[in-house]
């Protein structure tokens, strides 16, 4: 069989395996022996982004087939280094791992009798998920049907990575909605269901706070009533008026805004940058029709919301305002209820 047709037979072996599993663990384990196999290489292992470490790549490896337990992996410094130049020039080639200055640990790789390396990015819609090495006995050049054949391998394996995250966080996020809804539904304690919200929402999309401002009709401004993880320093800096972005949210439309910095629309930009704050989603809190507030979102790096994340956002958002329009006919009721008895009282002091 031709080398291309070897190739051919690995990958319609990986896709068939993919399409059967939605285990995130698994699937980058059936990627590195699939290139193991298909290279005859000595090992192969992959890294991929770690969300709770801000996305960079993690130096634990994912999967890995072929390396001893005691083998020494680069650092996630080491990782971050060299990400921004795998992406530029699709993939990086080390000759001799044993000596090239670019790697690191070169007593374990030699020990481990490592001679080349080849790393290649997984990457999805053009966001980089992880790292794909491969290892040779011997010192070898790779063919240029070797690295295409890689670079469709990570491009496969990017793919199903991603569909799996994405299968894993729709159940995770469905769970929440679930869970916040309910804790929402049986509580009349306003501030404990919002300040449920705002943290809830920080942990599940690993974001670096939330918070929830109320409209004030008579000075047009929001009222802070709750928030997760911004500092008090931030959250002293001053009023918020209801205009630019926040003027938007208020008529019912989500805003994203990437680039805090950039954005004509937002206020307090040097409190923003002194906080970390880069990217933000301002979404509308709705009672029946009537927009009463907004939830901020708020990343600690430049950031894309998917559809997912957004819809989430939003559906708790209108959960969020029905639970405050419920606790506050909850109240009035109870105000109604007490007039009524002090006039029932008064009425029987007639008798």
């Amino acid at each position: 069989m031709s080398t291309k047709g070897s190739f051919f037979g690995v990958l319609s072996k990986l896709t068939k395996e993919v399409s059967e599993t939605e285990d995130l663990v698994k699937i980058p384990h059936l990627i590195v022996s699939a290139a193991v196999e298909a290279l005859k290489a000595k090992a192969a292992v992959i890294f991929l982004r770690d969300e709770d470490k801000k996305g960079f790549i993690s130096n634990q490896a994912a999967a890995q087939c072929g390396l001893s337990d005691k083998y020494i992996h680069a650092g996630t410094a080491h990782a971050i280094k060299i990400s921004p130049q795998l992406l530029k020039d699709g993939y990086m080639y080390f000759r001799d791992a044993t000596t090239d200055k670019r790697l690191m640990n070169h007593k374990a790789k030699k020990e481990e009798g490592i001679g080349s390396i080849i790393s290649v990015p997984i990457v999805f819609r053009k966001k980089m998920l992880g790292i794909l090495s491969i290892y040779t006995k011997e010192i070898r050049d790779f063919t240029k049907d070797e690295i295409e054949f890689l670079f469709i391998l990570a491009e496969q394996g990017g793919f199903a990575i991603q569909n799996a995250n994405l299968i894993k966080k729709l159940r995770g996020l469905s769970k929440k909605f679930l869970d916040l809804s309910a804790s929402m539904s049986s509580s009349l304690d306003v501030k404990k269901i919002i300040q449920a919200l705002t943290q809830e929402l920080v942990d599940e999309l690993h974001l670096k706070a939330a918070s929830v401002r109320l409209l004030d009709e008579g000075t047009l401004t929001l009222k802070l009533v709750a928030s997760f993880g911004l500092s008090d320093k931030y959250l002293n800096k001053g009023p918020v008026a209801a205009d630019k972005n926040i003027a938007r949210a208020l008529k019912g439309e989500t805003i994203y805004i990437k680039d805090v910095l950039t954005d004509p629309g937002i206020q307090y930009k040097k409190e923003k940058e002194a906080e970390g704050i880069v990217s933000m989603l301002y979404v509308p809190i709705k009672s029946h029709d009537k927009v009463i507030g907004v939830l901020n979102i708020y990343s600690s790096l430049s950031r894309e919301f998917t559809e997912d994340e957004i819809m989430l956002v939003t559906a708790l958002a209108y959960q969020g305002g029905l639970a405050i329009s419920n606790a506050s006919m909850y109240m009035m009721l109870q105000e109604d209820l007490k007039d009524l008895k002090d006039n029932i009282w008064s009425h029987k002091c007639w008798f």
